[in-house]
């Protein structure tokens, strides 16, 4: 199974303002927008890690998620959440050939903890002998800064300031008080699927 990020968060859409203001950083001159490719890097990496460490994704982006089999017949769990939508369902041959399904074969079940991919009949579409699967899904809380929830976004800032403050990379990593936002939104993945 390989997931693969299709689209990406453009720079526009990242909250460099958010960091520059909580970073204190001065406001006036006129290279204020000196540091913004930086603090871009270091916004990308805390929200990978804060992405990696809740389960959960920020910022609205596409995937495209290859499997050689279902998990079960009727239902596949997907990787990430919170789905917003899935795009695409498409089957691959042993050859290369694609075949697209139709939407009204599946539905999407959104759900907090096991978004999935259901069948409409009995069954999902079978996979072909040595073929695979692609889903195509939208995953984020919303496009903008604004739809992330407050205590995520806070533990991206902190997590991109104290990196950024830290640019030895002495001390580096999560700060407690990131991992402390970030617990209620962690999910325990046992049994996740069934």
């Amino acid at each position: 199974m390989i997931l693969t990020e299709l689209t990406s968060v453009a720079a526009a859409d990242l909250p460099i303002a958010e960091l520059k203001s909580h970073l204190r950083l001065g406001t006036g001159f006129a290279e204020d927008d000196l540091q913004n490719p930086l603090l871009e890097t270091y916004l990308r990496a805390s929200i990978s890690a804060v992405e990696a460490r809740a389960g959960r994704v920020l910022l609205t982006k596409q995937y495209g998620w290859n499997l050689t089999a279902w998990r079960t017949a009727g239902r596949q769990v997907l990787p990430l959440r919170p789905v917003v939508s899935i795009d695409e369902v498409k089957l691959v041959d042993a050859g290369g050939a694609e075949t697209i399904v139709a939407s009204s074969a599946y539905d999407f079940m959104a759900d907090d903890v096991s978004p999935a991919l259901i069948s409409v009949g009995a069954c999902l579409p079978a996979i072909a002998s040595r073929g695979s699967v692609e889903i195509i899904f939208e995953a984020g809380f919303g496009t903008t800064w604004s739809d992330v929830p407050a205590s995520l976004a806070q533990a991206v800032l902190l997590v991109a300031a104290h990196s950024y403050e830290q640019r030895d990379g002495m001390g580096a990593g999560l700060t407690q008080t990131a991992l402390e936002l970030i617990e209620p939104y962690r999910v325990i993945r046992l049994m996740r699927g069934t």
